[in-house]
């Protein structure tokens, strides 16, 4: 391959970064970035495709497509995939691992057509050489990717091997941390440069930290990685161009502020400590065992950045987003605070309004990321000042540019150009996330308890048979018959008319 030759390139991410990547790889000097679904497609050189694996913060895996065709089945995918010239990739001497992502309702099982790909490379090789290339899930040689849209299928060999967020610096970790990558992307939706101090009173393993500081200094975050590159095992790999991109810090930069973390757990605080040691950037990074409440608030302005926990069933957690919002409130005017959690009615007990929202993905757990901005006095002059000087910048931008420009009404500030405001839209949001959370609740068979404010299941009924009524006083257990003398008198006769002065004082013409 001649080292300065351009070739296609994938950069996978987590939904909701695709952007915040694009921008990176542009930023890089990629070229025809294209965003796609969880993912950036951009075209670039050895060098480049070096560079995205080293510098890329918001990336998981870089892939290099390789082959691209047409299948309707696995079948079919199978005698594509055999018909490959694979000896100019790979010999039988070398490992393979094959990841399959589908998105295709002819295919309904992601693994079983990684296994015909892995068996079409196999039967290949076996057939001319009468040996099988051997697969391993971990650390192979090779690692292929097959991506699957409709009928189009795409192999890729990935760059990357382990994903991209596996940084190196976090050997342990707490409970669920968060990764990498979504903190990294985090904090760069955040617009987080180092231009002042950045604290999350949350911070667990140290992970939003560590990042914050990589950015903030601009270091690569690849550099810690020891396992190193899947492309750092292929016959065309340039020793001499990925040590000098690896060496060369001169993008580098001072960081003049400071980073503060405390988290309730002393565990999680030494954890964190370790962390950041391991990362190099202990004297950017000051940390404390303290929750929320009691943590003073710094004097100079800061950003906040967090991940509070929460789970699947947030009920139990009100009183933790009530005290957060509350802390805000009172401890951090004149700040701003992002926050990344489910749009719940736990998450609403923050009680602040959201001046930005952006969705993400926190694992399987869909999220928001959240802006708070914290002001003093009333939120109507807070906006309007905002608002004075976004048109004042609007206007300044205009007459220079063109002296006649035509500027819109408030009315369209406020709402919007299609007349619906942020408060109107997120209240339809909310409701309909609500009616949604409600519908699964019930359908799993559980009901809200209004004085506990949880969902909970409802008790199963019994599937023993009700005893059988009985209507009847002879049915009932132990019941006898009283004799006929018992009830009317001695009468055996009782069915036989009665005579008239038997009834009627002898009055026998008594219906003359």
């Amino acid at each position: 391959m001649v080292e300065t030759e351009k070739f296609e390139l994938i950069a996978k991410t987590f939904q909701g970064l695709e952007e915040v990547l694009a921008k990176e790889l542009i930023n890089l000097g990629a070229d025809d970035v294209e965003i796609l679904r969880r993912g950036v497609r951009f075209t670039g050189d050895i060098e480049m495709m070096y560079k995205a694996n080293l510098h890329c913060r918001t990336a998981l895996r870089i892939l290099k497509p390789i082959y691209k065709f047409e299948a309707h089945d696995a079948d079919e995918v199978y005698e594509k995939i055999k018909k490959f010239d694979w000896d100019k990739l790979m010999d039988n001497s070398k490992t393979f691992a094959v990841d399959s992502v589908v998105y295709s309702d002819n295919f309904n099982h992601s693994k079983f057509l990684a296994y015909r790909v892995k068996d079409a490379i196999a039967d290949y090789f076996n057939e001319k050489t009468g040996k099988r290339p051997s697969v391993r899930i971990v650390n192979p040689d090779i690692q292929l990717n097959i991506h699957i849209a409709q009928d189009q299928c795409t192999l890729s060999i990935d760059s990357s091997g382990e994903p991209l967020s596996k940084r190196g610096y976090r050997e342990i970790q707490t409970e669920a941390p968060i990764n990498e990558v979504l903190a990294a992307g985090m904090l760069l939706l955040a617009g987080w440069d180092g231009q002042c101090d950045l604290i999350d009173p949350m911070c667990g393993s140290g992970t939003i930290l560590i990042e914050a500081a990589l950015i903030a200094l601009n270091i690569a975050p690849g550099i810690y990685r020891k396992q190193g590159f899947a492309f750092e095992k292929w016959p065309d790999f340039n020793q001499e161009i990925f040590d000098k991109l690896y060496n060369d810090d001169s993008n580098e930069r001072e960081f003049e502020h400071k980073i503060y973390g405390s988290d309730i757990q002393p565990k999680a605080i030494a954890i964190a400590e370790s962390n950041v040691k391991r990362a190099g950037v202990s004297r950017y990074v000051s940390l404390k065992v303290s929750p929320f409440q009691q943590l003073q608030a710094p004097t100079e302005k800061s950003m906040l950045v967090f991940n509070p926990p929460y789970g699947e069933r947030l009920y139990a957690d009100m009183d933790l987003f009530n005290m957060i919002g509350s802390k805000l409130k009172h401890d951090y005017t004149d700040m701003e605070a992002w926050i990344i959690t489910p749009p719940t009615e736990a998450s609403e007990k923050i009680g602040l309004r959201p001046s930005e929202k952006y969705q993400l993905m926190n694992g399987a757990i869909e999220c928001e990321f959240r802006k708070y901005e914290m002001f003093s006095g009333r939120r109507e002059d807070f906006i309007r000042k905002i608002k004075e000087k976004e048109a004042s910048e609007t206007t300044n931008e205009a007459v220079e540019e063109a002296p006649k420009v035509y500027v819109r009404p408030s009315s369209y500030i406020e709402r919007g150009a299609n007349g619906v405001s942020e408060e109107d839209e997120y209240d339809y949001r909310m409701r309909r996330h609500r009616a949604f959370e409600k519908s699964i609740h019930e359908a799993a068979g559980e009901y809200f308890d209004e004085r506990t404010g949880e969902w909970k299941k409802k008790e199963e009924r019994s599937s023993e048979d009700r005893p059988r009524r009985r209507f009847n006083d002879d049915e009932k257990d132990g019941f006898k018959k009283r004799r006929f003398d018992d009830r009317d008198g001695g009468r055996p006769d009782r069915d036989r008319k009665r005579r008239f002065d038997d009834r009627d004082g002898d009055r026998q013409d008594w219906d003359r």
